[in-house]
């Protein structure tokens, strides 16, 4: 490879981490919980997308072979750095499809007072979801924010469907006392 070739790899490969950066970091730390080792498995995948730059540098499958391979390695470290999975296989499987707490990410409005509560609540959201144990942040996560199924999360976390959807409940109904719990101190702090 020629010394211009190079430069160009370099610079198309930081223009590369530049595009995706939020999206893996934000993906790792919602499933992580941990800005650091979020930032750790976001290295990784990056250097992973360089050993292969040449095949999804312009591809427009790029976004989500990102989000795959930083899953995958997230899931990956919270097996092999964290304590094992803890399933509590005793709980009901109560699917509740009914409670889910609804994310919305913070849009675009002309009302300002609008957008800052809609950053408070996601600001909430964020706070409570690193709160929340492995066991029930990391499918909660898959499910809403990955769009995985509860088959495509049994297979990954090498459990039940049943106890998927019991670790999704109950990290729903945690979540929610979360950020209800965090309202009072949050208004009350202004």
């Amino acid at each position: 490879m020629a010394a211009s070739d190079s430069a160009m790899t370099a610079d198309g490969f930081e223009l590369f981490v530049r595009r995706y950066q939020d999206l893996v970091y934000a993906t790792a730390v919602r499933l992580l919980g941990n800005p650091a080792e979020a930032e750790d498995v976001a290295q990784t995948v990056f250097l992973k997308a360089f050993q292969r730059f040449d095949s999804v540098a312009e591809s427009p499958s790029a976004p989500g072979w990102l989000r795959t391979v930083t899953t995958n390695a997230c899931l990956n470290h919270l097996t092999r750095y964290r304590a094992r999975w803890r399933f509590f296989s005793e709980l009901g499987s109560t699917d509740s499809d009914g409670d889910d707490v609804p994310y919305e990410p913070p849009g675009t409005t002309s009302s300002p007072a609008v957008l800052f509560e809609r950053a408070d609540q996601h600001a909430r959201l964020e706070q409570a979801l690193q709160n929340l144990p492995d066991h029930q942040r990391v499918p909660l996560v898959l499910y809403h924010f990955e769009s995985a199924s509860y088959q495509e999360i049994a297979d990954s976390l090498g459990a039940s469907v049943g106890k998927i959807k019991t670790d999704i409940h109950r990290g729903r109904e945690r979540l929610r006392r979360l950020i209800v719990d965090a309202v009072p101190q949050a208004h009350g702090s202004r």
